[in-house]
């Protein structure tokens, strides 16, 4: 589904970008535009939200992790 998002967003650009659009239609590729960014940006974050960091195993064999951040990176 994000894939699909991010390729509409890249139809939305290249429609804006080359082609003469009404003003009306031209506004609603915007909108369109900002809600599937907004969409994205969210899944990002949940996606970022997710993602931990191994930093090695104990001594049961089990891993140890942490939250990544991304200033730490």
């Amino acid at each position: 589904m994000f894939e699909k998002k991010i390729k509409r967003l890249e139809e939305i650009v290249q429609a804006m970008e080359s082609e003469d659009l009404e003003l009306e239609k031209s506004l609603n590729l915007f909108e369109e535009g900002v809600r599937l960014t907004k969409e994205c940006q969210s899944h990002l974050t949940q996606a970022e939200q997710k993602v931990r960091v191994l930093l090695g195993v104990d001594t049961n064999g089990n891993p140890i992790t942490k939250d990544f951040k991304p200033n730490e990176a």
